[in-house]
């Protein structure tokens, strides 16, 4: 029997509930399991299931999403994951790199992009 490849699992951050159901479809449709996190608390207190990789808006309520990847990539368990940062700060290359991020996005984006980024991370 051929075995069926598990689907990989994004973990997308963004407090902004409209654009986290848009990730959340855009990637479902292209056969990935997303679990959507609104807010950034949640990972810095580790109550999340470890996924294939992270998609973090920087801009969240309360915490910012920069420190937050400074975060993971500090931490055993999930230091070896992708993470991509995703923002329309016209500084996200230069803060995504200084917090260890793998990439980042700008808003807007093209849904072509943010897959081609993706896939070529996870």
């Amino acid at each position: 029997m051929e075995r069926i490849p598990e689907k990989k699992k994004i973990l997308v951050t963004d407090d902004d509930p409209g654009i986290g159901d848009i990730l959340k479809i855009i990637f479902e449709t292209a056969g990935y399991n997303v679990q959507l996190i609104t807010n950034g608390d949640d990972l810095l207190n580790d109550q999340f299931e470890i996924p294939d990789l992270f998609l973090l808006d920087k801009q969240l309520s309360g915490v910012d999403g920069i420190d937050i990847c400074r975060y993971l990539k500090g931490q055993k368990t999930t230091s070896h994951l992708p993470v991509i940062m995703i923002s329309a700060n016209p500084n996200i290359g230069k803060l995504s790199e200084e917090a260890g991020a793998d990439a980042y996005i700008e808003k807007p984006f093209e849904v072509k992009y943010l897959l081609e980024t993706v896939e070529r991370y996870i």
